[in-house]
């Protein structure tokens, strides 16, 4: 077994080890992109690491993202030239240091019909242009992301065949950074910190959390255990004030629409397109794997409680198809959507009227009982938001660690380009595994039943479910299809792929 292997056995030895008594140097709580992230920042420092989520990995808003590795461009317009640098010079980290395996480079496409006014198509040039000297300036070659460029009416409807015919005058291409799936990016930050030693424990929530530990319930027994720290990081994103009550947040909700790709006849390019009276606001259909488009998103303030799983509005449902709507031929309507989902932004509260203006800013405060937390952010941004957290808590607790290691740490599954390409595993693992992708597909050598499809017209295969519970450290049905693979998106196709999860994990027990 791998040091970074995640299983069943490794957590319970684990959970029993802190719980007999052994004090590490830092507890993460909160196992998202931020709190994976500062697991393996202060693991690749030399310090001792717990880190704990009441969920499992990627639970919450770390799995509701637009997938998008962002340059900035929205901050940049917005006058945040500091933010703007800052996204571009970490989506350069993951694109062509950190996961070039799970990053790659998409083509944003927004067509220019006549609900684009030619102001508003400068204003666009303008900010593309802009973001080319962003790119560059994070040191992104254009052989990595293509420098931005008008293209005719004919080469916009080959891109995206649903594109609205009458009145396109072309399009405007710029070129951002996907992520093959934002909750495989979470899981390689926990699996590569647990290389480094992190003890990383899912479905254990903090009931009590203080500057020197917490009291963890395991939600899979329901047995307390104590953890003891010298540093405590609270990384939980919209749920931060609820362990730390000095912390203010107001979320806000972005909702996502699944469509099938064959209703926008399968376009090659993700169509950006405006918001209608909004200046700088817009609109993505996002070609994803598996022949689906994530539709989105929405930018609501979200007031009272907050939900483990958030539910899209039949309000964002509607202003999503409005503004699908005017690009497009094909009329969309709610009996084309497949799936919806909504994420939780962790938004500083501010001044701002509306959450849409709020900055994406983070902040790194320490409470007076020595709890330090980290809020804010995006998903790009991760690494430097976890660093951040780490100085701040080694310097409250006086620890003696190394320098941030990460930005040239690569994480499980990374390798150059070139070696990709000559893997010998099919394409599809190699862009969710990576150099891994030869020992998943190895797993239905045994057994060819394991590289079959779960069910009639899904690409995941049984092999990737097995692999995840042996390594990934899925313990539940619910891990399997809604975090290591998407399968749940789409509420028919889980239903379909529930036995294949089922006799994975039974599989994985009758090992041990």
């Amino acid at each position: 077994m791998s040091a970074t292997s995640l299983s069943a056995d490794r957590r319970l030895r684990e959970l029993a080890e802190l719980s007999g008594g052994t004090t590490v140097d830092l507890l993460v709580v909160g196992l998202g992109v931020t709190g994976a992230g500062v697991a393996l920042d202060a693991a690749s420092r030399g310090l001792s690491v717990a880190a704990v989520d009441a969920g499992d990995l990627a639970f919450g808003t770390s799995r509701w993202s637009s997938k998008l590795v962002h340059g900035g461009l929205r901050y940049l317009a917005g006058g945040h030239v500091a933010l703007a640098y800052e996204s571009a010079a970490e989506r350069h980290v993951l694109l062509r240091r950190t996961a070039p395996h799970l990053v790659s480079a998409l083509p944003m496409l927004l067509p220019l019909t006549p609900f684009v006014p030619r102001s508003r198509e400068w204003l666009v040039r303008t900010g593309f242009t802009a973001g080319d000297a962003l790119r560059a300036a994070a040191g992104t070659p254009s052989t990595a992301l293509p420098r931005s460029r008008r293209i005719s009416a004919p080469e916009v409807r080959r891109l995206a065949p649903a594109v609205r015919r009458n009145g396109l005058r072309g399009g405007l291409m710029q070129w951002d950074g996907q992520l093959v799936d934002d909750a495989r990016l979470v899981v390689a930050l926990a699996r590569t910190a647990a290389g480094f030693g992190a003890r990383i424990l899912t479905h254990c929530a903090a009931e009590e959390l203080h500057g020197r530990g917490a009291t963890v319930r395991d939600t899979l027994t329901g047995e307390h255990h104590e953890i003891r720290a010298r540093a405590v990081v609270n990384a939980t994103g919209v749920w931060a004030g609820q362990l730390d009550p000095t912390v203010r947040l107001r979320p806000s909700r972005g909702t996502h629409l699944v469509l099938r790709a064959a209703t926008l006849g399968h376009p090659t390019a993700a169509l950006t397109i405006p918001v209608p009276g909004e200046t700088n606001r817009f609109v993505f259909a996002l070609p994803q794997p598996g022949g689906l488009v994530y539709a989105g998103l929405t930018d609501e303030p979200v007031d009272g409680p907050v939900s483990d799983v958030p539910e899209p509005s039949a309000v964002e449902v509607g202003f999503l198809l409005d503004v699908l709507a005017t690009a497009l031929d094909v009329t969309v309507t709610e009996a084309d959507v497949v799936g919806r989902f909504a994420g939780l932004r962790p938004l500083l509260a501010g001044r701002a009227d509306r959450t849409a203006d709020l900055s994406r800013s983070h902040a790194v405060l320490t409470s007076p009982g020595g709890v330090t937390t980290v809020v804010g952010g995006k998903l790009t941004t991760y690494r430097r938001m976890a660093a951040d957290a780490v100085d701040a808590a080694v310097r409250h607790a006086g620890l003696s660690a190394g320098r941030c290691r990460t930005a040239r740490t690569p994480l499980v599954g990374a390798a150059p380009p070139g070696r990709l390409a000559g893997i010998p595993a099919p394409a599809r693992l190699i862009a969710r595994y990576g150099a891994e992708a030869p020992a998943v597909y190895a797993l239905g050598e045994a057994d060819p039943e394991l590289r079959r499809p779960v069910a009639p017209g899904l690409d995941v295969t049984g092999a990737e479910l097995l692999f995840a519970v042996r390594h990934e450290g899925a313990l539940t049905e619910d891990d399997l299809l809604d975090r290591r693979t998407r399968l749940g998106l789409v509420p028919e196709d889980r239903v379909r792929a529930v036995p294949a999860a089922r006799a994975a994990l039974a599989s994985a027990r009758r090992e041990e």
